[in-house]
């Protein structure tokens, strides 16, 4: 596509923004989105009488998170829902390490495991 990450910080400063736009802020195509606003429930575009999407910032910087964790991060959808959802909870940005978050989710479920079994 040839869109640098620099180009993808670079928002302007409006309230809404139609598909082809956040297509290029982004850095992926317009299909791209779509599909991603299927997968992931914090990306609801509103609607003109047209049925045109209109994008607002919070769903800009939500979309550049996903690209960020699915592209430069290698996450898989289900993993980066996943993250998202672990970032939304704690209220953290960024969730923390790959290797951070495996070892919690290990220490979570051994003691689960303890409690299970006694």
């Amino acid at each position: 596509m040839g869109h640098s990450k620099q180009d993808s910080k670079e928002i302007p400063d409006k309230l809404y923004f139609k598909i082809g736009e956040v297509s290029r802020i982004v850095g992926v195509d317009t299909h791209v989105l779509r599909y991603w606003e299927s997968e992931f429930k914090m990306i609801r575009p509103q609607r003109t009488p047209s049925r045109q999407r209109l994008y607002r910032r919070d769903d800009i910087d939500n979309l550049l998170k996903v690209r960020e964790l699915l592209h430069e991060r290698g996450f898989t959808i289900a993993g980066a829902r996943q993250a998202l959802k672990e970032e939304k909870n704690t209220g953290r940005s960024g969730g923390g390490s790959p290797e951070k978050l495996v070892s919690a989710l290990k220490k979570e479920l051994l003691d689960l495991k303890k409690l299970l079994h006694g």
